[in-house]
């Protein structure tokens, strides 16, 4: 099976790179699932969890906040204000964080840790 060379880069570093299946994304249009071969798009993110899809069924699971995604040529970039991989992510650190958010009533902050929360749970069930 052919597959897509994918980029998952925040603004301050490179978060995975590698190669997969498919890609699913949240866009502003809504969702989306690039494979090789896909139509060139260009989207703008969601913060939302991105599954990249390995040939090995692996998935990888990233909090994505905001951000484009671009496909040309069989290569997915996945530029991001900020990415996390659900496998880094500290469950329990995050629940601290949106209970703060939530204290503080910093709705952003509340965003963000729900997300990493979801995140991580999805990886879970991958």
């Amino acid at each position: 099976m052919a597959e897509l060379h994918v980029e998952l880069v925040a603004a301050d570093h490179l978060v995975w790179s590698g190669d997969a299946v498919i890609v699913s994304a949240q866009t502003v249009s809504g969702s989306i699932g690039i494979q090789a071969g896909h139509t060139p798009v260009l989207g703008e993110l969601t913060s939302n969890t991105v599954v990249i899809r390995q040939e090995s069924g692996e998935a990888v699971v990233a909090a994505v906040h905001g951000g484009f995604l671009s496909f040309a040529d069989n290569k997915l970039s996945l530029l991001a204000e900020t990415a996390e991989l659900a496998k880094d992510i500290d469950k329990a650190r995050a629940e601290r964080a949106l209970e703060r958010a939530r204290t503080s009533h910093d709705a952003a902050a509340e965003r963000r840790a729900e997300l990493r929360l979801k995140a991580s749970m999805a990886l879970l069930s991958k």
